[in-house]
């Protein structure tokens, strides 16, 4: 299984003198080793960005990450803002039979009561299990991304009508 990182509150870090929420490293290591999970994984750092701030060459760079890389099994963590745009670039990609997974968190794995150890856990479980294609796990729930948002006002990613 191959772990892409591109940032999102996930990664992010608490900065006591100002209040803001920034990066300085990734934490999905960090997360592997706490999970005790005993899957192969290669974790690949690609950027570490807030959703919002990502471009097209962004998700550029990581649906060719999706294509470069020999697994066929890859999680992508990612800030929930604009993760389903992700998710629809990447599904345009030449994607050769695999089945890509984006993750998030609503609080930084850093901070608790966190939900970013519980959906790596779901996303680790899913790749595993489902059929090749592009998905979001969050909040407990697999979704097909053309068929999921996010929900602001609840904070939580809800099941949609199908989009083209």
């Amino acid at each position: 299984m191959k772990i892409l990182v591109t940032g999102g509150t996930l990664d992010k870090k608490y900065n006591p003198l100002n209040g803001a929420l920034g990066f300085d490293t990734s934490v999905v290591a960090d997360m592997l080793t706490r999970s005790n999970h005993t899957l192969a994984a290669d974790v690949e750092v690609l950027m570490l960005k807030d959703s919002l701030e990502m471009n097209d060459q962004d998700r550029q760079v990581i649906a060719q990450a999706c294509i470069d890389t020999a697994e066929q099994q890859i999680l992508i963590t990612h800030g929930t803002d604009t993760m389903v745009e992700t998710a629809n670039a990447i599904a345009l990609s030449e994607l050769a039979n695999k089945t890509i997974i984006l993750l998030g968190a609503m609080v930084p794995y850093r901070i608790n009561q966190s939900d970013a150890l519980f959906n790596l856990g779901c996303a680790m479980t899913a790749v595993q299990l489902l059929p090749a294609g592009v998905y979001i796990t969050m909040n407990g729930q697999v979704f097909d991304y053309r068929e999921v948002e996010k929900n602001r006002a609840q904070g939580v990613f809800v099941k949609t009508s199908p989009r083209q």
